[in-house]
């Protein structure tokens, strides 16, 4: 079974293409003009053990935002594609995962419902060039349109840079988990309702 997926997302404001493999084994190929995005981004596809290419063209002549949202959005449409019809799932995934002083923890559900509970406050309003206001609007855009329940809480941390690290670890490890095959459940929806 191929769990592998490309999304093209064009507007009058940025052009996306994302493309993914849940069984990869790692690599990623990230383009978005944003080198601190593109290091987050990494963090998700090396813990999460996913193939990842994201390549954004975006009005960063007016700010990041419309390229960082819009990547949220179309990963989350590539994750939704590439997942198909969730038999044999785990459906949950949870990490905690430290950086020096900083600690993050990050449960997700493959749950077919959006919503997004994100707690960090963050020790400073910029990395570098980057507005770490927009971190809450990528995972809000995945999670909108990955159709998943996402928690992420910060639970510690002076380095702003750290904080940001942590919590793109854990997502990436708390993907993995979830989306992992478990033979047990093999063509089983893993929900009582019997659909996600």
């Amino acid at each position: 079974m191929s769990r592998q997926a490309e999304v093209t997302r064009n507007t009058l404001e940025t052009q996306i293409t994302v493309s993914i493999n849940l069984d990869g084994t790692g690599q990623s190929d990230l383009n978005t003009g944003l080198g601190f995005f593109d290091h987050m981004l990494d963090q998700i596809a090396r813990h999460g053990m996913i193939d990842m290419k994201i390549h954004a063209n975006g009005d960063l002549h007016i700010d990041a935002h419309h390229t960082v949202e819009d990547v949220g959005i179309t990963l989350g449409q590539a994750f939704a594609k590439a997942i198909g019809d969730k038999k044999g799932l785990t459906r949950y995934g949870h990490s905690y995962v430290p950086l020096d002083e900083a600690l993050s923890r990050v449960a997700l559900d493959l749950s077919g419902r959006p919503g997004l509970e994100f707690d960090c406050v963050f020790t400073r309003a910029m990395i570098g060039a980057f507005d770490v206001d927009l971190i809450h609007e990528f995972f809000q855009g995945f999670v909108n349109h990955a159709l998943v329940t996402l928690h992420i809480d910060n639970l510690k941390g002076q380095n702003a840079h750290h904080q940001a690290e942590t919590i793109f670890k854990a997502f990436g490890r708390a993907l993995r988990m979830a989306s992992t095959l478990d033979p047990r459940m093999a063509g089983l929806m893993p929900s009582t309702k019997g659909a996600l």
